[in-house]
């Protein structure tokens, strides 16, 4: 790693597509600036490709397809080991590439890097997890399936894990046999780019993983272009929604996960110690800015118990320092972000809620000072459930805190909202436990557990019928390996050999005990 040296203001790095093994520029010759949302400096620019350039990367994918899919699966997951060997190897160096253009601390990056190698292991497990069944479904006749490959596949990937999210798809839809076109967010690009050439070091073939930068239109050619057989998107609920809707309308394979407003509920008897800190960790960790993140806390009944853990979360937040380094809270991406943010807080003073822990302030610290978008952990005591913070998906380090009166009460609230993707349930009771997570409305649920992530062999994924999730299926562990392909049934028969117990069926059938095979006709009528 002598070689790496970090970008910064006066070493930039252009980031262009990465199509057939080779990077090239994009056809438009236009560029976006890479801003590190630490100190608004530019670190390094992106392309703003054309659908000529998405045609050009679905070729070069399309040409590699054959040969790709023809390898056996160990010896894709073979290339795939090696690739994981190699960011173990680069984990600091990609690590800090996230620092850089996500803004999250050193400590949450490398966190990064090792869930979405994870995901990696996990597909280099394939080869025992993904073969076949068969069964002999009656005296001569046999079914099978096995799982073929789709083809080319687009995968749609956020600014807030740049290395992780990415991982939740691209590695098992290679190992799984297919040739893949990722688009990286414009926001956070640098990190990709070098894990593209880890990949081409690894072993990966020219074509068989491609990337291509840009924006909106990049999107909609990727979905709209005939030769991509499956769209993997992750994102805000809106996006989400369009892109299923428009890759459905083509009858295409898709699964686009958007956003949430994760409800935990914490009741008397939860330890307010552990409950808290997990607390704090959940809802200010990166920032905020993530999908499983707490956003709407419901402390159930009145008594000191509900006042020692609100006064815990208050202190423990208050604590935490701006910053990249180990134990200290990151920025948010841009200033957009941070307006809506800010927006939100104030929505929640004019509707009359109580501010606990005001992040403002951080903007008249010294780190604000150096440029950036810095807001520091919130909490806000709400009056009613209807204010705008209780409601909307703010993706910032902002805890609304609300007292309901029953369990009934605070399932009631967090079923009214339209978002399915977490919630959480702090007791010391397992019954308890058991009762809210037989009633929360989303998919992937915690007791004690403020980010309840699956991890592999789980899938990931919100609630169908919902804001978090539009479109088939799962994305990561065997959901994406339910995704990325095709399931084929052969059932077959063969000839009867030509022996008498075998044309009649009496001899043979005289011969063994146990009741006969009803289920065989030997293709009598």
């Amino acid at each position: 790693e002598d070689h790496y040296v970090l970008p910064n203001e006066e070493n930039q790095i252009q980031v262009d597509n990465f199509i057939g093994g080779k990077f090239a520029a994009p056809s438009t010759g236009n560029y976006l600036s890479v801003l590190s949302p630490s100190t608004s400096a530019k670190v390094g620019s992106v392309g703003v490709s054309a659908s000529s350039d998405v045609d050009t990367a679905v070729k070069s994918a399309k040409n590699a397809f054959a040969s790709w899919s023809s390898l056996t699966m160990k010896s894709r997951a073979a290339i795939m080991l090696k690739f994981h060997a190699l960011v173990r190897e680069h984990a600091r160096e990609i690590a800090e590439l996230i620092v850089l253009e996500n803004g999250k601390n050193i400590t949450e990056a490398l966190a990064d890097v090792a869930k979405g190698n994870e995901t990696v292991e996990y597909a280099c497990s394939l080869p025992q997890l993904a073969q076949g069944r068969i069964l002999r479904v009656s005296s001569e006749v046999s079914c099978q399936d096995r799982r073929d490959p789709l083809g080319v596949v687009a995968s749609i990937v956020p600014f807030n894990f740049p290395f992780m999210v990415p991982q939740w798809t691209v590695p098992i839809a290679l190992v799984m046999g297919n040739t893949v076109v990722l688009k990286p967010s414009e926001k956070v690009p640098l990190t990709m780019r070098r894990t593209a050439e880890l990949m081409k070091e690894a072993g990966i073939p020219d074509g068989v993983f491609n990337m291509v930068q840009g924006t909106k239109e990049v999107v909609e050619a990727l979905i709209d272009h005939e030769d991509i057989r499956a769209v993997t998107f992750v994102g805000s609920s809106p996006v989400a929604s369009i892109v299923a809707s428009r890759c459905h309308s083509l009858s295409k394979r898709v699964t686009a996960l958007g956003g949430a407003k994760n409800h935990l509920v914490a009741l008397p008897d939860c330890d307010a110690n552990g409950a808290s800190s997990d607390i704090v960790v959940s809802y200010a960790g990166c920032a905020g800015q993530r999908c499983m993140a707490a956003s709407v806390l419901l402390t159930v009944g009145q008594g000191p118990k509900q006042d020692e853990l609100l006064r815990k979360i208050v202190e423990k937040a208050s604590k935490i320092q701006p910053g990249t380094e180990p134990g200290k809270m990151g920025s948010v991406i841009d200033e957009a972000s941070y307006k809506n943010i800010i927006s939100c807080i104030e929505d929640s003073e004019r509707a009359g809620a109580e501010i606990l822990l005001d992040g403002r302030e951080w903007a008249n610290g010294p780190m604000a000072k150096k440029g950036g978008c810095w807001i520091g952990p919130t909490v806000i005591k709400h009056a009613s459930p209807e204010d705008k913070c209780m409601k909307e998906e703010v993706f910032g380090p902002v805890l609304s805190v609300y007292n309901v009166s029953s369990w009934s009460e605070a399932i009631a609230i967090e079923n009214s909202n339209p978002f399915g993707n977490a919630a959480c349930i702090y007791t010391s009771s397992g019954g308890h436990a058991d009762w809210f997570t037989s009633r929360f409305r989303a998919s992937m649920l915690g007791i004690n557990v403020g980010i309840p992530v699956p991890r592999e062999p789980f899938s990931f994924g919100g609630l169908y019928g919902t804001k978090s999730k539009y479109g088939d299926m799962d994305i990561t562990g065997d959901g994406a390996m339910e995704f990325f392909s095709n399931r084929i049934k052969v059932t077959s028969k063969w000839p009867v050999p030509n022996v008498e117990e075998f044309v009649t069926g009496d001899a043979f059938n005289a011969n063994v005990s146990g009741p006969m095979d009803h289920a065989n006709f030997a293709g009598r009528m």
